[in-house]
């Protein structure tokens, strides 16, 4: 059993994968929300306990059988780069890490905890090279979070990030394609290429700045303003398209920032194009976001399906068929 939990800024999302021979089949999922603050925001043990006994409550109703649990740490709060390295053996790169790291993270080593994983050797390229992802996060959040899960009475065996976790699970392993994780605080935007994350960016304008556009744009509260976005979203032909026309602007936006991390990614990284771009997060279901961002973008632009690499049965498939961009997060953290 393999246990992935998404602890996101207003829902958790859980999941349990079973190893069947070659077949991984999805063991038990489920998903909870509550409104007290995220982790990282929390000031006090109490807010910590009303957010742990929703995890117990989940994992409890769900019938999760581990209690082993893999979690990931939001992406605008860790630190992500790609960097280069001449052609090191494995040892010289751990070595090289330790005392490189610290002109690339805005932290001081002191108060990180630092990983890596090799992506590429380029023996041809020249001078030969070796591309390497570094990621960083504060000892202090990594901690509140392993803290507010032990509290839950469940063990983490494993932290990552987000967007790692969203490659394991949506990246298809034979070309470069963008992950696009629209979420309510925050979108992420990944750059894959056969299947190994090799561009990372995090920026604030999301599914609440959409909210926030409609609620100023018609003058009405914020769970009307959801409520719009989420029954008509960028539909041309309802309320006369008045609330594509307030939403476009902070759409185009994304796909600005997803121009400039193409650009970046094939300029500085010298990486392959992204033949598409795949999307999720709780922002993904928006009416007719995809056909949009296929208009903007000239790319196609496909729903992700982190449930494509599992075995469900009908009944499950069934039920999980509208929530699939949501789970995608935890299905990548069990697929760990």
């Amino acid at each position: 059993m393999s246990v992935g939990l998404d602890i996101g800024s207003q829902s958790i999302k859980i999941v349990e994968i079973k190893k069947d021979g070659n077949v991984l089949r999805l063991n038990a999922s489920g998903i909870i929300g509550y409104n007290g603050v995220s982790p990282d925001q929390s000031t006090n043990n109490k807010e910590l306990v009303a957010l742990s006994e929703a995890i117990k409550k989940l994992h409890r109703e769900t019938k999760v059988a581990s209690k082993d649990v893999y979690i990931s740490l939001p992406e605008s709060l860790v630190f992500t780069r790609t960097i280069k390295f001449p052609m090191l053996t494995d040892q010289e790169i751990a070595s090289a890490i330790k005392w490189e790291s610290e002109q690339y993270i805005p932290i001081p080593i002191s108060e990180a905890i630092v990983q890596y994983q090799i992506i590429e050797r380029r023996e041809n390229a020249s001078p030969p090279e070796v591309d390497i992802l570094l990621v960083a996060a504060k000892k202090d959040l990594v901690e509140k979070y392993v803290k507010l899960v032990q509290m839950a009475g469940l063990n983490v065996v494993g932290v990552e990030t987000e967007l790692l976790a969203l490659v394991r699970a949506l990246a298809p392993v034979d070309k470069s394609s963008v992950i696009l994780d629209f979420g309510s605080k925050s979108t992420d935007i990944a750059i894959s290429n056969k299947g190994q994350l090799g561009f990372s960016r995090s920026i604030l304008t999301a599914g609440d700045a959409l909210t926030r556009a409609l609620a100023k744009g018609f003058g009405i509260n914020v769970q009307q303003a959801e409520q719009y976005k989420r029954t008509y979203g960028l539909s041309q032909t309802q309320l006369e398209g008045k609330v594509k026309q307030i939403l476009d602007p902070v759409v185009k936006l994304v796909a600005d920032e997803i121009k400039k991390a193409i650009q970046f990614y094939q300029g500085e990284e010298k990486g392959d194009p992204p033949t598409s771009v795949i999307v999720t997060g709780g922002t993904a279901g928006m009416p007719e976001l995809i056909s949009s961002l296929s208009e903007i973008l000239g790319m196609e632009i496909v729903m992700g399906n982190p449930f494509a690499k599992l075995s469900l049965d009908t009944a499950t498939a069934k039920k999980l068929q509208g929530f699939a961009p949501v789970y995608s997060i935890a299905v990548g953290l069990a697929l760990k």
